[in-house]
């Protein structure tokens, strides 16, 4: 929670820079320009998913580091994997990287836990779920939905 708030404390007062390197253009509260770089992808292993796409927006210094970090996507992609794990690994071992393999199947890893919990099984109609974010999911994901609901 610290860590967190720290980052945000850091982002307001970051603005963007158009050099990563140019000392007279630097932003003097960016911790990640004074801390070696194990340090700051420390503090960003901190973050939530939400968090550290808003901290990859920040500046091109904190883009450059979050985007080259296969790790820190490893992290948040392996707790989807807890929905989607047929998904995730087919991304796996077609290449994808770990970013790209959690941008394509986190909504739908939420979504599938969400029905897993019960929590459209008082929908009534298509109508109901017009104001929701829903996205394909495949024959077995149903057929899970399906017997969970069967047994609610």
């Amino acid at each position: 929670m610290y860590v967190s708030k720290r980052i945000s404390n850091a982002y307001f007062v970051c603005e963007r820079r158009p050099t990563l390197t140019s000392a007279t253009e630097t932003c003097p509260h960016n911790f990640a320009e004074m801390l070696p770089m194990e340090m700051s992808l420390k503090i960003f292993s901190e973050l939530d998913i939400d968090s550290l796409c808003s901290a990859l927006l920040t500046c091109k210094l904190w883009h450059h580091i979050i985007e080259d970090s296969d790790h820190l996507w490893r992290n948040h992609c392996l707790t989807v994997r807890a929905f989607c794990q047929q998904e995730i690994d087919g991304d796996r071992q077609y290449g994808l990287s770990w970013k790209v393999t959690l941008v394509r199947n986190y909504r739908r890893g939420f979504l599938k836990s969400e029905w897993l919990r019960g929590r459209y099984s008082n929908i009534h109609s298509a109508d109901e779920l017009l104001d929701r974010n829903m996205c394909s999911l495949d024959v077995e994901t149903w057929g899970e939905i399906l017997e969970a609901e069967l047994e609610r």
